[in-house]
């Protein structure tokens, strides 16, 4: 049986499981939507960050922070498989190279869309930065909300979980961190 046929079936139990009758009407395609969808939001797995952020590599003399803020994103938790819904704040410090800025957000999504926890998935976009663009400084803040805690457990809506991770001068330079801080927590113009 290929994995598809089997992921489906999979589906399929699990709306029995539940109490639900798959040959219903409403849910007749549900388990190929299903199985379609989770390949997309876990798609993170089938890419190399590495790869992505040398496609875009440029030498450059420019050594002041580069700074892709508000990057939204959508993930979900490992332990529930439920949404995380957030944004991201990504800088880094040029040391002869700068990358494409697309790609930032790219690197982004490929630990957005894997079975996560966001301090982990904060550290490996810092860390993947780092070891491919080799700058003398990343910094990188998440924001995000949990459904694993506002749709069950303690029910807290509208928490916000905030992590960090700062390498090279954002790290031993408070200046250099302070103004990170600084411009992430700038309201954005409404003129754009």
């Amino acid at each position: 049986m290929n994995k598809e046929k089997e992921f489906e079936e999979a589906v399929t139990k699990v709306l029995e499981l539940l109490g639900e009758d798959p040959k219903r009407e409403g849910l007749l395609k549900t388990p190929n939507r299903v199985v379609k969808a989770l390949r997309f939001l876990t798609e993170g797995y089938q890419q190399d960050p590495e790869e992505i952020l040398n496609q875009a590599l440029f030498s450059t003399s420019n050594d002041e922070m580069v700074l892709v803020r508000d990057i939204e994103f959508y993930s979900m938790c490992e332990h529930h498989m439920l949404p995380i819904i957030g944004r991201c704040h990504v800088a880094y410090i040029p040391d002869g190279k700068v990358v494409g800025l697309s790609k930032i957000p790219r690197i982004v999504n490929v630990y957005a869309r894997r079975l996560q926890i966001q301090e982990q998935m904060t550290e490996q976009i810092a860390d993947a930065i780092l070891g491919t663009i080799k700058p003398k400084g990343v910094a990188v803040v998440v924001h995000a909300r949990h459904m694993c805690m506002e749709m069950r457990g303690v029910q807290k809506i509208n928490s916000t979980t905030v992590s960090s991770a700062l390498r090279g001068l954002f790290k031993s330079d408070e200046r250099t961190r302070n103004e990170f801080y600084n411009l992430i927590n700038t309201p954005t113009p409404s003129n754009f």
